[in-house]
């Protein structure tokens, strides 16, 4: 099978979907892999480092998509690669099609088979391939959060774990699942009083018996919400519902109420954000403000990372590429009920039941 890696074209998107391991791999299982010159330069490989691995390096975006069999990216495809899109292409990629009608309705008029990492789930209903990314922005969550707490950035002015003689900033959660805990341990990390809500008690029990009493848990529920915000200085925001649109559990109403220079993080952005005011932002402009609070919302925080982004996507991914390469997207997806669930778009209709309901779409 010819395998495609382009160029990532998102705003400072630096990641690329495959590393030199995976194009060694995949050649000696017989395969061919075109890669777009300098698609792995932000994440620091060069081309010849792909050369010497067995790619075939190519000038364009349009001749990596045009050869390809199954086409590898990290982000969704962005209104100029609509073109690229076909009915004989796989395309296997994270595409968060609940929060992005255009591109599923150029999915569907394309009729290309779109197998999104983020929904391909085990059967204990973890998602392998979210995972890697989740750890990722749920540490990078608290980074970026700390850093947008300085009164320079517009924050408050505090220190996390403040020190001897000052209080400890307060952090909640929403959200306890693998981006949420690696949030709290990052934010427990630092010095600061956290707080994590899930819905879960069975989750919150583990949380709480792995953290001790280093953290504090509550059920979710709006009251309890707005009770923890009252007094925030960073709140991450990590719902997830597999394939479909984040609720909103942060209203506007409570952000109101919240102290001036509070920080939101807002990871669950590419499902369409957790918080009412949320709206996706960029590396280059990160931030805005909702009353006197403020709010981070980059849709690509990974993104931030690539020397380790990008070699923790292909770990996770490589075996489910092999098994689609190896054997076609019809036979692989019928011998892994996960890697089935993946299953998006294909043949002009949506596959995913949440996507069509996000969107009002026949299925």
């Amino acid at each position: 099978m010819k395998i495609g890696v382009p160029t990532e074209v998102k705003n400072n998107e630096n990641r690329v979907a495959l590393t030199p391991a995976g194009v060694d791999r995949l050649v000696h299982e017989g395969h061919r892999v075109l890669v777009q010159s300098g698609a792995g330069l932000g994440s620091r490989i060069e081309d010849e480092a792909y050369r010497a691995a067995g790619a075939e390096i190519v000038s364009s975006a349009e001749e990596t998509w045009a050869g390809a069999d199954l086409l590898l990216k990290v982000k969704e495809p962005i209104a100029q690669e609509y073109g690229f899109l076909r009915s004989d292409l796989t395309l296997f990629t994270y595409l968060h099609l609940a929060a992005d009608r255009p591109l599923t309705a150029a999915l569907v008029d394309a009729g290309t088979t779109a197998v999104a990492y983020e929904t391909v789930q085990l059967p204990d209903r973890s998602l392998p391939l979210l995972i890697p990314m989740s750890e990722i922005a749920g540490r990078l969550s608290v980074t970026m959060g700390s850093y947008s707490l300085l009164r320079s950035n517009g924050g408050r002015g505090t220190l996390l774990g403040g020190i001897a003689g000052t209080p400890r900033a307060k952090t909640v959660v929403i959200g306890g699942g693998v981006a949420g805990e690696h949030a709290a341990a990052n934010a427990l990390g630092l010095g600061s009083k956290v707080t994590v809500f899930d819905i879960s008690l069975p989750r919150l029990r583990e949380l709480e018996h792995r953290y001790g009493g280093a953290l504090e848990t509550r059920a979710s529920s709006r009251y309890d919400i707005a009770e923890a915000l009252a007094d925030a200085d960073l709140v991450i925001g990590s719902v997830l519902i597999p394939g479909a649109a984040a609720p909103k559990l942060v209203t506007d109403e409570m952000v109101a109420a919240m102290k001036p220079g509070s920080v939101l993080v807002d990871i669950a952005i590419d499902q369409g954000g957790c918080f009412e005011g949320s709206r996706p932002t960029t590396h280059d402009d990160p931030t805005f403000a909702v009353y006197d609070s403020i709010y981070y919302c980059v849709a690509n925080m990974p993104g931030a990372v690539p020397e380790t982004a990008t070699r923790a996507l292909t770990n996770a991914t490589l075996p489910y590429v092999s098994a689609i390469a190896g054997k076609g997207w019809d036979r692989a997806a019928n011998d892994d009920a996960a890697l089935a669930k993946g299953l998006n778009v294909t043949d002009g209709r949506i596959a995913l039941k949440a996507v069509a309901e996000a969107h009002g779409m026949a299925g």
